[in-house]
């Protein structure tokens, strides 16, 4: 076979004769300074993702009954990082013996974080919820997760009217995406439907009075009382038609089982996209069983390893935190993989909706423990909390 000699060729060829002299003069010509260590692309994306952040309680404010504000500032950064509205953080603290942590909806704007300002409104349920409404104070010390979470809108996915639906203390990340939307920051013409059992536990109500000035509309429903200016009952289909059309808008629900369970129903018929409805997360909490069995779980952190009890209708996340143990939590709700676990030994179950395993996850032997439940004794690999 001939080949055609290509003058092309035969000069690529000198100038790979001359590469490693090139190279060595090159190299002698350049500065002696070293590299730097730590570009700008790194410290953009520390500020982004901080991991774990030292925050301290700046503010409580009660803000109807059963239900706090607690105002935070960060202490080893100068601002926290910019979120999308509607996210959610993860609160840790030591209660007595255990290590306990909870994700909370923001209700501050990203452009407050950005002053050092984070807020967040706690519901007086539950064991830590409980404890954050009575027991702290201006100048106690927690650690938070850098904000996280799906529960924002979405411009390639969501229409531009967005309807949200908020149950009681589900009022929280609509707040903030209220505020981002007032502030510019988000482009949506936002419709929020608010449900609580009378006017007096109705959260935050004079923010969004002030908010409604600058483009939010608002629809209040009462579920226990009747009042001039206020929907009564629940929000139903019909209440739904009566403000907005119903097939051009990607609804956002945040509240308890019961109203995800009630709306769900009510929106059924119009066979809306599974897109077009988005539900924030809830922990998953304790099963209720007559007479739970008690199991030994066995875990393991890189080099320590800790033995404790896990009773069958706890979440292994949920025993590992009452023993101490320093695991990583953040969404308690199965999705995020961040407590994303090696299955070792023993049998167990996921809670029913909340396998948000991936299917090689399945194949190879990991569990989420925020959803998990002993039904042996176990035993676990569990990667080390940041």
């Amino acid at each position: 076979m001939n080949f055609k000699k290509q003058i092309f060729g035969f000069m690529d060829m000198l100038r790979f004769k001359k590469l490693v002299p090139n190279r060595r003069a090159a190299l002698e010509a350049g500065s002696p300074e070293p590299l730097p260590r730590d570009y700008r692309v790194n410290q953009q994306a520390r500020r982004l993702h901080p991991g774990m952040m030292e925050v301290e309680l700046t503010a409580v404010r009660v803000l109807v009954p059963g239900m706090t504000e607690l105002t935070f500032k960060r202490l080893d950064g100068d601002a926290f990082p910019f979120f999308r509205a509607g996210q959610y953080v993860s609160l840790q603290a030591p209660v007595g013996d255990s290590l306990v942590s909870r994700p909370y909806s923001i209700v501050s704007s990203p452009r407050q974080a950005l002053e050092n300002v984070l807020t967040l409104g706690v519901a007086d349920a539950g064991f830590f919820s409980g404890w954050l409404n009575r027991e702290v104070k201006p100048g106690d010390r927690f650690r938070m997760s850098e904000p996280s979470g799906e529960f924002h809108y979405e411009t390639l996915r969501d229409k531009k009217q967005i309807v949200c639906i908020a149950g009681g203390a589900g009022i929280t990340p609509f707040i903030s995406m209220a505020r981002s939307m007032a502030e510019g920051d988000e482009s949506y013409e936002m419709l929020l439907f608010y449900g609580a059992r009378d006017e007096a536990h109705l959260a935050y109500k004079a923010e969004l009075d002030a908010l409604t000035r600058k483009g939010l509309r608002v629809v209040y429903v009462l579920s226990d009382e009747e009042k001039p200016g206020f929907e009564h009952g629940f929000v139903s289909a019909a209440l739904l038609e009566k403000y907005v059309d119903v097939h051009n808008a990607t609804f956002f629900l945040c509240g308890p089982k019961a109203m995800y369970d009630f709306v769900g129903a009510q929106l059924a018929p119009y066979g809306l996209p599974v897109k077009a409805i988005r539900r924030d997360a809830t922990c998953c909490g304790d099963l209720t069983l007559d007479a739970p069995r008690c199991f030994k779980l066995t875990v393991h952190i890189r080099d320590k390893v800790y033995t404790l009890d896990a009773a069958e209708n706890e979440t292994l996340l949920t025993a590992m935190e009452r023993a101490g143990v320093p695991a990583p939590s953040k969404c308690r709700a199965g999705g995020c993989g961040y407590c994303h676990s090696k299955w070792l030994g023993g049998e167990f179950r996921i809670a029913d909706g909340r396998d948000g395993r991936r299917e090689a996850d399945r194949k190879f032997g990991f569990v989420h423990p925020c959803v998990t439940y002993p039904l042996s004794d176990m035993e676990i690999e569990v990667p080390a909390a940041e």
